[in-house]
């Protein structure tokens, strides 16, 4: 028989890791999350964008045939959110930039810097798609 007090067989009194049920996800944890997903989200659309750049250096039948995949309506939302990925991505490197240098490491400060990085992914994201779309007469 295993004996209770030599730890082997018996359970120690340890807490618990929190459940997700219970813990309250943070903007800095979702804003990590993020990265790492628009990292990856970058490698899909870094391979469409070499997709159309070796198009067009292949020829003109060929480089319009690419790039009429991107003018249907799920290219142009794949251009949207690769757009985003990478202007969402750079502004969590400029934020982790800003934490090598040893600043913003108080909880305001990080709070602030991750709600400002979704709104200007977002805004520089709707700004450049508002350009193309009155250069080129609409979406």
């Amino acid at each position: 028989m295993a004996d209770v007090h030599s730890g082997r067989g018996a359970r120690p009194d340890r807490p618990l890791s929190p459940h997700l049920q219970i813990y309250k996800p943070l903007v800095n944890m979702v804003m990590s999350i993020l990265h790492r997903i628009t990292g990856a989200a970058l490698y899909f659309g870094s391979a469409l964008l070499a997709w159309w750049l070796i198009a067009a250096a292949t020829g003109p039948d060929y480089f319009n045939y690419v790039s009429s995949w991107f003018q249907t309506w799920p290219g142009k939302l794949i251009m949207v959110g690769y757009t985003w990925a990478l202007l969402h991505h750079m502004t969590g490197g400029v934020r982790h930039f800003i934490w090598d240098t040893g600043r913003g490491y108080d909880l305001e400060t990080i709070d602030r810097m991750s709600w400002g990085s979704i709104a200007v992914s977002l805004i520089a994201t709707a700004v450049i798609w508002f350009v193309v779309a009155t250069q080129q007469g609409g979406l």
